[in-house]
């Protein structure tokens, strides 16, 4: 069962402040963010920047309005990370799915690389090499298990070895090209949408005329 933010504090006080621990939380966009054009830019660079300096490793993974984030690191370290994340603005909906002590990174080579769980921005390399995340998809990881989420983790750690990241990234199609200079990459299935809502508009009105 997911932990909110003062269940996972406590269970956080029961651990060594030295200790290695691994914490995955997942949230949900919010309406204002989903129209900000340089969300993912933000959320990737601070990351990214805050993570280096405190020894944090991971990954942050985003599709379908919700963000998955496993953090691994010295306990007090994870904790004070802990409590800037439930208090984000950016995001709603907080949940811990994993806490939990471990020996050693999972993700020790990551810097909160970004992937992107839309099939449809893949492209057809990343689509074959990924075949094992469509049990995952649509990405819902509110309602993950313990197990669903730790195999989850396990498919994506074989990520971090090329080809797939430096030949076949998480890249968009010509659609997904297309329309990414006009609208941020979860904005623009709205915009797809909203152009075929205009042809269907269209072809009716011609229908009666």
């Amino acid at each position: 069962m997911p932990l909110t933010y003062p269940n996972a504090l406590s269970k956080l006080d029961e651990i060594a402040d030295t200790a290695l621990v691994q914490l995955v939380y997942v949230s949900s966009l919010t309406l204002a963010s989903r129209f900000n054009a340089t969300i993912f830019d933000e959320v990737e660079g601070h990351a990214r920047e805050y993570n280096q300096q405190h020894g944090i490793t991971g990954t942050l993974c985003y599709g379908n309005g919700h963000f998955l984030q496993c953090m691994e690191g010295e306990k007090a370290k994870v904790a004070a990370l802990t409590q800037r994340i439930f208090a984000d603005t950016r995001h709603k909906n907080v949940q811990v799915l994993l806490l939990k002590t471990i020996k050693q990174r999972r993700f020790s080579d990551w810097r909160m690389r970004l992937l992107f769980l839309e099939r449809w921005l893949w492209s057809p390399t990343t689509k074959q090499q990924a075949a094992q995340l469509s049990a995952y998809l649509p990405f819902a990881p509110q309602d993950w298990s313990h197990e669903h989420t730790e195999q989850f983790l396990q498919i994506i750690q074989t990520f971090d070895t090329p080809p797939h990241i430096k030949a076949a990234g998480m890249t968009y199609n010509a659609l997904g090209n297309m329309v990414h200079h006009v609208a941020a990459p979860h904005q623009a299935f709205l915009v797809v949408q909203g152009f075929l809502s205009i042809l269907l508009i269209i072809a009716l009105v011609l229908l009666y005329l």
